[in-house]
C-alpha cells in the first residue's frame, strides 16, 4: 500500500453511527496533518459535503436512516468529485458490487488497521490530484469528447453520466489508444495501489459499467476491446466517412 504524505492531506469527512470509529479516525488522520469533520449518518454527511469542499469521504455502509451507498449515490449525482471509500464490516463481492455501483471508489472492512486507512485515503487523493494537474486539452475522436480539466465526456453530443473512477479509467486507456492493458496495470494506474487477486472484479465490474454508459456492444468490438487472455485497450471510433 502506498505512504501517506504531506501532499496528501487535506479535509476530510467521516460518516459513522459509531462515534468511537469516528473519534479514532479523526485521531490517526489528524496525526497526519488532516482536518475531519465527523457525522453520524448519511442525511448528516451529505449536509456537511454541501457545506464545504472535502478531499475524501468515509462513509459506513450501514448507518440508520439514509445508508452509506444511497448517500455515495447520491453525492455522485450532485456532482461531488473526490475519493470516497465505504467502511463495512461486510467483505462479500455482492456488496462491493453494490457499492462500486454507487459510485464509490473503494472499500474498507471492519475491522481496519488506522495506519493502512490513512495510506489509502492517501493514496486515492493523490491519484485524483495527480489527475487534475494533467492540463492537456480535451481528447477528441469521431463522436467522442473527454475533457480532462471539466472531467465531462460526451458521446455523438450527448454528455455521459460517470463516475469518478469511471472517467478516469476511460480517461487512461483513451491516452494510450491500441495500447493493450492487463487488469493489474489497469488498477494499479488507475487506482494507485498495488494489485492482489480480490482487485480483479474491480476492474472487470468497472470496465463492464463504463461499456454500458459509452453504449458499447462487445460482441461487435465497441470502444473498449476485450484482448482475450490479455486485458483491455481502447479503439478510437473511425470516422464514418472512412467506413
Amino acid at each position: 500500500m502506498a505512504d501517506d504524505g504531506p501532499e496528501a492531506a487535506g479535509r476530510l469527512l467521516v460518516a459513522d453511527d459509531e462515534p468511537e470509529v469516528v473519534e479514532l479516525v479523526r485521531i490517526f488522520f489528524e496525526q497526519q496533518g488532516w482536518q475531519v469533520d465527523g457525522a453520524s449518518d448519511g442525511t448528516s454527511a451529505l449536509e456537511a459535503a454541501r457545506r464545504r469542499p472535502y478531499d475524501a469521504i468515509l462513509l459506513d455502509v450501514a448507518m440508520p436512516g439514509l445508508d452509506g451507498r444511497t448517500a455515495c449515490r447520491m453525492l455522485r449525482d450532485e456532482g461531488v468529485d473526490v475519493p470516497i471509500l465505504m467502511l463495512t464490516a461486510r467483505d462479500s463481492d455482492a456488496d462491493k458490487l453494490r457499492g462500486f455501483g454507487a459510485g464509490a471508489d473503494d472499500y474498507v472492512t471492519k475491522p481496519f488497521s488506522p495506519v493502512e486507512l490513512v495510506a489509502r485515503v492517501g493514496a486515492h487523493v493523490r491519484r485524483y490530484r495527480r489527475f487534475r494537474r494533467q492540463d492537456r486539452g480535451p481528447l477528441r475522436f469521431p463522436g467522442l469528447v473527454i475533457d480532462p480539466a471539466s472531467r465531462q465526456v460526451w458521446r455523438d453530443g450527448r454528455e455521459l453520466a460517470l463516475t469518478p473512477k469511471e472517467f478516469d479509467l476511460l480517461l487512461f486507456l483513451a491516452r494510450h489508444p491500441h495500447q493493450v492493458f492487463t487488469r493489474e496495470q489497469l488498477f494499479e494506474a488507475v487506482w494507485g495501489e498495488r494489485y492482489l487477486d480480490v482487485d480483479a472484479n474491480t476492474v472487470t465490474v468497472h470496465i463492464r459499467r463504463l461499456r454500458l454508459r459509452l453504449g458499447d456492444d462487445p460482441a461487435r468490438g465497441g470502444l473498449i476491446r476485450t484482448v482475450w487472455g490479455v486485458g483491455y485497450r481502447f479503439e478510437p471510433p473511425r470516422d464514418a466517412r472512412d467506413a
